[in-house]
């Protein structure tokens, strides 16, 4: 089975990330579409992350109709900071007879140098490129395991969604119905 693994904060989870997800599983080789549930962000602050529960919770609700789709808590109980290539190794350890592939916006191919081991996430698992609203150029497009998928681009962020929640309004259509449902019950990001 091929699987692509979608890591993120995922702090919300919005319509983007599921358009990215289906767009990569329509578009490439992939069986199925794995949601990998960050707790930290090795490039991020970590003071204003929803708990790690709730937001795999909301993973849960946002793909629960979605059959190629999964979640995965994988990286809860592994050391923090995460690594990607930690994650891979420890997820391709469990599941020996599955291939996997990183999913990744195109703005992370510049900055990819920087990620541990990132030649052997290259070499090893392959990569599956997501465009984003900029071109961006890096020599890392061409290598032989890097493939580019053709799909809009899109320009939605979690921090904006927040912003908005904070702020007293509402992103309707940019977040799943269920999802928002949820979090204006429990009051998240207010």
């Amino acid at each position: 089975m091929k699987i692509g693994l979608f890591f993120g904060s995922f702090d919300p989870i919005h319509i983007g990330h599921l358009i990215v997800a289906n767009m990569v599983y329509e578009m490439s080789v992939m069986d199925q579409i794995w949601f990998i549930v960050s707790p930290q962000n090795p490039f991020k602050e970590n003071k204003t992350l929803l708990d790690e529960f709730d937001r795999f919770d909301l993973v849960n609700l946002a793909i629960r109709d979605h059959d190629h789709f999964r979640s995965r808590d994988v990286e809860f109980n592994l050391p923090r900071p995460n690594y990607t290539i930690d994650t891979m190794t420890y997820i391709k350890s469990r599941y020996l007879d599955h291939e996997f592939k990183l999913i990744v916006g195109e703005d992370n191919l510049v900055q990819f140098k920087k990620w541990k081991n990132y030649q052997e996430i290259l070499n090893q698992y392959g990569i599956i490129i997501y465009p984003r609203k900029v071109n961006l150029e890096t020599p890392l497009i061409n290598h032989e395991n890097v493939e580019l998928i053709s799909a809009p681009r899109l320009d939605i962020s979690a921090s904006q969604i927040r912003q908005m929640l904070r702020a007293g309004k509402v992103p309707k259509y940019l977040v799943p119905e269920e999802v928002l449902k949820l979090i204006e019950l429990k009051k998240y990001y207010t």
